[in-house]
């Protein structure tokens, strides 16, 4: 899977410029996650990658063919969207019909959709809710529903926006085996998130916006290590990363059980 965005910018109707030329590479199907603070152009950039927004200048490619040749509708079946608010994304009556909604739309096949809904059902944890109205679950699960709706599709791109927003501990945990089973199934996943610990546990590769430019690109140890372009960006490294840092550790550290090895090794 290759997506590139080239010298992309985009302008507000106001002639507000939101993205001031934004160009990167995507060339396998590593989950990779955009950050920065509110207002750097990130939820701008990913509604490009499916056409819901049109770039002003610039150019966008998914596997060599630009996003313009195509309709939004047609990018559907490739690009998946997750996005923030779930209720913007359910409207039917039983968790099943939101999963058949689009298979039904691409004309696939009832055997397909079937052996499809018994493993998204399962992966997103909700095979015994698939008679369950929508609005009748709750908060976490409306999310999981609107993941499991977008996975029904077979999409090749898989795009959450803030995907932590309103979850609990094992909804965290959930969202983290979803994405190593998309990286298992070469579905490359994007993700837009405020939540660094979620981030450095779960993406090895970061781009960092600030202002509608990229600033950072690259592993997350290349990306937090530079604590000046982040604090620029309103983005700070996880709290356990930075007491690693305070405490003069050569090595970042993302978990509890990083920071205890590298702890051990520092003493000796």
């Amino acid at each position: 899977m290759i997506v590139e965005m080239r010298d992309v910018r985009y302008e507000y109707p106001s002639g507000e410029e939101a993205l001031c030329g934004i160009s990167f590479s995507l060339e396998t199907t590593e989950p990779v996650a955009i950050i920065g603070q509110n207002g750097a152009g990130k939820t701008t950039t990913v509604k490009h990658l499916n056409g819901l927004l049109k770039p002003t200048s610039g150019e966008i490619f998914i596997e060599g063919i630009p996003i313009q040749s195509r309709q939004t509708a047609e990018w559907a079946k490739t690009v998946g969207y997750v996005f923030q608010n779930p209720d913007n994304q359910l409207f039917l009556e039983t968790v099943k019909k939101e999963f058949e909604f689009g298979p039904k739309q691409i004309k696939m096949s009832k055997k397909e959709m079937a052996d499809r809904m018994d493993w998204v059902a399962e992966l997103v944890g909700l095979s015994e809710q698939l008679s369950v109205h929508p609005f009748d679950l709750s908060a976490v699960e409306k999310k999981f529903c609107t993941i499991g709706s977008v996975l029904m599709m077979k999409p090749k791109i898989v795009i959450f926006d803030e995907p932590t927003c309103g979850q609990d501990v094992e909804g965290n945990k959930r969202l983290k085996r979803i994405i190593r089973e998309l990286e298992q199934q070469n579905i490359l996943c994007i993700t837009i998130s405020h939540d660094m610990k979620f981030v450095a546990e779960n993406f090895k590769r970061m781009i960092v916006l600030r202002k509608g430019s990229v600033i950072l690109d690259g592993t997350r140890e290349e990306v937090f290590k530079e604590t000046e372009k982040l604090s620029s960006s309103y983005v700070s490294a996880p709290p356990i990363t930075r007491l690693g840092q305070a405490l003069g550790f050569d090595q970042l550290v993302f978990d509890a059980d990083e920071f205890i090895k590298r702890f051990e090794v520092e003493r000796k």
